[in-house]
């Protein structure tokens, strides 16, 4: 597990890369929600919240996932993947932050769970114009 050096540069880095990767998507917006980052789809539906040891030890984020993602991800790779609490009955991934990080794969699990809450109008303007 990566240290957290400089008095929490890596974490601040990380959440920075995150919140790039967040705000980029139509009509996302971000406030505090339980005291940590979190992005909202036209401010109301959470599809990432962001996790700094709030929780438990880990440095991450949760965000919804479609129907078995998040149980084949921690089987596969639970040094990175979890369950998050309070939300992983529910199917929410947890994603650790603290680890090496390929932020491609974390760009299109946050576009994932953007798809998830999203309305259709919104997630239609991620797949471009339709064919004439």
């Amino acid at each position: 597990m990566a240290e957290v050096a400089d008095n929490g540069r890596m974490s601040d880095d990380r959440l920075e890369s995150l919140r790039r990767i967040c705000l980029v998507l139509p009509e996302v917006t971000e406030r505090l929600s339980h005291g940590e980052p979190t992005w909202f789809v036209r401010g109301r539906k959470t599809f990432v919240t962001y996790a700094d040891h709030h929780h438990d030890d880990r440095l991450g984020f949760w965000c919804p996932a479609p129907p078995g993602v998040q149980e084949e991800l921690v089987a596969q790779e639970p040094e990175r993947f979890f369950r998050p609490p309070y939300v992983g009955h529910r199917g929410w991934l947890g994603v650790r932050l603290d680890v090496d990080v390929d932020w491609a794969e974390i760009a299109e699990i946050v576009t994932d769970a953007y798809r998830m809450v999203a309305p259709k109008k919104l997630v239609a303007q991620l797949d471009g114009p339709a064919p004439a």
